[in-house]
């Protein structure tokens, strides 16, 4: 069999054990215990910057976690950690529960992370350097294992979960048995040419979908068995060793375990393969890589990512690792495949529940037109309008329904996961192609009027606000309504069209003369009573209605509530950075939704939030079983520095000192970074670490560090830089100025 890409020429064979010949030694007690997820606090996240390969991996509690292929919807392991065991004692110890954690960034131009597991007991200490192979659908590890205790031995563990589901896996040992030999040009121009022996690896595939794990060194007790039951954990424990492995596993929650016959230093390749042939394409793909050699594929993976950073712009010194990071996540945050789908997180928050069973969960890799819109304004601050047009083009060409509105979120085909309305996902867009100039004939009559009629029809309540949850008069929403309104009627007039434009106009000079009667009280039970609230059911704000807030917080006067969404209305221009009730509400937020942690201050979304951990510790459960509170989120203090950032735009003449609020703003968020320098999406608010935490999804839940929410966030990162670069340039890029004109220097006012 001859395989050409590029310059490799690939000759190899490949045997393939089947389940016929392993019948004798088939594990029992399938389907093994519940799937779950893995937790969403990553420390990491890496993929190529190429688009050939396409696979990302993840890392948390010292191990990988979900690895992503073959797109960014699609993940297929829970987890690769290694198990170290004395034989003689018949003590294991697993790098996830039994070792003290550390991550690196190895290099402020390149997501490269290593892993530095010690043991607790003091006995071990395990290396783990990660990569892509540029190329192929392959992640490498190199893996230093340190111990002064030579009769420990090491063992690989790998729990696939292939196609979004944990259950319906087949696994089998040995793999294959490969003879490959490459030639290739490195990376200092030579040719080089080897040839190797891929060792025997371990399998596993699921209704088309595969993995391979090969190992440079040679492996031996190699076993498949269901996860809990036979999984050769216990077996360890037992008897110091897997003395009858199992040859093959499934149809179950199926783990593998194979031990390394020479630790000191190996290396790990885990490979991928879809369609007819897909365990041959994923113990293909991982040999190649393996054969091609980590130090090669690193080399490769890293100029990538250099190359792209040197596109970046500079901020402060302070700022410019994280900077970096934040602006390569998101650059892995957009598929390979479906240009410009940029998902919000590679994580399932919480671990998804009781179980990952079914392949229904979509997480957060999913997208949303908001958190795309919030991607798309990083991305023009990072000069990079390649990238904001393709996530434009995503939403018109492929999100877009032909009424004109966009799904709550969606798969990369467009097809909607969650299937509520929210009306500032219908408005952002059109924010996005006034942004861009997208004034062409095509896009305004297929894109920009279907959707700026939708919203005269329907706008300004909205079925859900920004926070998925409530329906009514939102300050966030009808903000962004109106900027999208009046960027939407600019392009009609570029098209001739004005009897649209005026109308658009007129709607959007209504709701801003009314957006204070709809969503502003003046008999709330904060400050002298006059403030915005987060949301009113019926454009009445001073009714004394009751909420009843998600997530199962209870009943509420809406004039209790408060969030800081109407911090949108100066954001997008539409209300003044010195507007009195704007002023008044935020000296509220300040009094009802901030916490002061050690890295600065931090808010709620509103207050009363149900979504996320228990004061006790434990999850957020998916399946709605009890209730949690939802915790101080990353994004709102960039959100706050960007108001404080308007503020100082306004005061004449312009000083520097002005800058200081926002400049703290940044720095919060700098704080609420992990080592991995992922920011997350919500951050402890308490200064007691509470007693029943789910360490499984949970590590830790440290005072103004990230929780088991979702890490990174697309949203906080873009918001990150979309601070840096305003701050850099003294206002905020992001606000439509044609809205700005419109409204705060043509000081319309109700």
């Amino acid at each position: 069999m001859y395989m050409r890409r590029g310059r490799i020429l690939l000759p190899f064979y490949i045997l393939l054990f089947t389940y016929l010949s392993l019948a004798q030694n088939v594990a029992p007690g399938g389907p093994g215990k519940d799937a779950q997820w893995a937790t969403a606090g990553k420390q990491g996240v890496g993929t190529s910057a190429t688009l050939e390969s396409k696979v990302w991996f993840t890392l948390a509690q010292g191990v990988m976690t979900e690895v992503y292929y073959p797109d960014v919807t699609v993940a297929n392991v829970h987890l690769l950690q290694f198990v170290v065991v004395n034989p003689k004692t018949k003590t294991v110890e697993t790098e996830q529960d039994d070792a003290v954690h550390q991550i690196k960034v190895l290099r402020p131009d390149s997501p490269t992370f290593q892993q530095i597991n010690t043991a607790k007991s003091g006995e071990w200490t395990i290396t783990k350097t990660y990569t892509t192979d540029p190329e192929r659908d392959s992640v490498l590890i190199d893996v230093r294992f340190e111990t002064r205790n030579k009769s420990l031995n090491l063992y690989a563990y790998y729990d696939p979960s292939l196609g979004n589901s944990g259950m319906g896996d087949k696994a089998y040992s040995p793999l294959a048995s490969m003879e490959v030999e490459s030639s290739y040009t490195d990376p200092a121009g030579k040719t080089a040419v080897k040839k190797a022996d891929a060792n025997t690896g371990i399998g596993s595939d699921d209704n088309g979908m595969a993995s391979a794990v090969v190992f440079s060194s040679n492996i031996s007790e190699l076993n498949n068995g269901f996860r809990g039951v036979n999984d050769g954990i216990e077996e360890l424990r037992k008897f110091g060793t897997i003395a009858n492995p199992y040859n093959a596993a499934g149809k179950g929650n199926v783990a593998q375990m194979a031990r390394i016959d020479s630790p000191a230093r190996f290396t790990v390749a885990l490979g991928f393969g879809k369609g007819e042939y897909d365990i041959l394409t994923a113990g293909g793909t991982a040999a190649r890589s393996l054969t091609k050699g980590f130090d090669t594929c690193l080399a490769e993976y890293e100029k990538g990512w250099s190359d792209y950073v040197k596109t970046l712009p500079k901020v402060d010194p302070k700022y410019q690792a994280q900077f970096n990071m934040a602006a390569m996540q998101l650059k892995m945050l957009e598929d390979k495949t479906a240009r410009g789908a940029n998902i919000a997180s590679l994580t399932v928050p919480w671990g998804g529940g009781a179980n990952a069973n079914e392949n229904n969960i979509g997480g957060y890799h999913l997208v949303w037109s908001r958190d795309l819109y919030q991607v798309f304004t990083a991305y023009m601050a990072l000069g990079d309008k390649a990238a904001a047009t393709r996530a434009l083009d995503f939403l018109f060409n492929v999100q877009q329904k032909s009424d004109g509105s966009f799904p709550q979120n969606s798969w990369l085909d467009g097809k909607p996961f969650w299937g509520s309305l929210q009306m500032d996902e219908v408005a952002y867009p059109l924010i996005m192609a006034w942004q861009l100039g997208r004034f062409d004939k095509a896009t305004y009559e297929n894109h920009v009027r279907k959707a700026a009629d939708f919203i005269v029809k329907n706008g300004p309540k909205t079925p859900q606000e920004r926070w998925e949850e409530e329906g009514g008069y939102s300050p966030s929403t009808i903000a962004a309504e109106i900027a999208g309104l009046v960027c939407a009627a600019d392009i009609a007039s570029k098209n001739g069209d004005q009897k649209s434009a005026d109308l658009w106009l007129r709607t959007a000079d209504d709701w801003q003369a009314n957006v204070e009667k709809w969503t502003a009280t003046k008999t709330g039970r904060y400050g002298d009573g006059k403030y915005y609230l987060r949301i009113t059911q019926n454009g009445k704000p001073d009714s004394g209605d009751k909420i009843e807030l998600n997530n199962g917080a209870g009943f509420f006067d809406e004039r209790d509530i408060v969030d800081a969404g109407f911090l949108e209305l100066v954001r997008l221009g539409i209300k003044p950075a010195d507007d009195p009730l704007i002023a008044k509400s935020v000296k509220v937020i300040d009094q009802v939704i901030k916490v002061d942690t050690p890295n600065g201050p931090g808010f709620y979304r509103y207050n009363h939030d149900g979504y996320g951990e228990m004061d006790d510790g434990r999850r957020w459960n998916w399946d709605g079983k009890y209730t949690g509170k939802g915790r101080l989120w990353a994004l709102l203090s960039g959100e706050r520095g960007q108001y404080e950032l308007a503020q100082c735009s306004s005061v004449l003449p312009y000083k520097t000192e002005c800058l200081s609020p926002a400049l703290a703003r940044l720095n919060t968020m700098l704080g609420f970074a992990n080592e991995g320098l992922m920011i997350p999406e919500q951050v402890w608010d308490k200064k007691v670490t509470p007693k029943k935490i789910d360490k499984q999804f949970v590590p830790e839940l440290k005072f103004g560090e990230g929780t088991g929410s979702a890490t990174p966030l697309a949203w906080s990162m873009a918001q990150f830089i979309r601070l840096a670069v305003n701050i850099k340039t003294g206002r905020n890029l992001d606000t439509p100025k044609i809205v700005y004109e419109r409204y705060v220097q043509g000081r319309r006012s109700p």
